[in-house]
């Protein structure tokens, strides 16, 4: 494997494990030339693809770089690291592969990355469901709002304004 930073190909395997439900392997690996890490995901060809059913009922591949875009937005300036948006990415591809074989609407899409996104960091949640939810007004985001607040951590709540 090359490494992506001084693009030599000598590298060792530091950490494997499985992950979307054993049909990928996640391999954090180490360059041996320059000392930095990396992690590759290895998954096996498969003769069929998983389509996403959109609010219109159109269907359209699914793309896990849909997913990382979505975050990287909702957690931009926030404390939230490259690492954590993919390990919140794995967990919903996780969820989404658990449950559905060749259509998945984007609606449980949606609510799996806000559910894991809602435990790494409250206010990049809120950012998510506002544009995934597509609030009509002030008010329903300042329910959403309310309801993270009164569910927070006393310490929690007093971050949340801290931003």
């Amino acid at each position: 494997m090359r490494c992506p930073f001084c693009k030599e190909d000598r590298d060792k395997v530091v950490d494997s494990r499985s992950s979307d439900s054993g049909r990928v392997i996640r391999r954090r690996r180490q360059c041996l030339v320059c000392k930095r890490r990396f992690t590759t995901y290895e998954k096996t060809g498969e003769s069929f693809k998983l389509y996403v059913v959109k609010k219109d009922k159109a269907r359209v591949p699914y793309e896990r770089d849909k997913i990382i875009g979505g975050l990287q937005k909702a957690c931009h300036k926030r404390p939230v690291s490259a690492e954590q948006i993919q390990q919140i990415a794995d967990k919903a591809e996780e969820d989404i592969f658990r449950n559905f074989e060749k259509e998945v609407s984007s609606a449980f899409i949606g609510e799996s990355v806000m559910k894991h996104l809602r435990a790494v960091d409250k206010v990049a949640y809120i950012r998510f469901a506002s544009v995934y939810r597509d609030f009509r007004d002030a008010g329903e985001l300042i329910e959403e709002v309310s309801r993270v607040i009164q569910q927070a951590e006393p310490m929690e709540q007093l971050k949340l304004f801290d931003t």
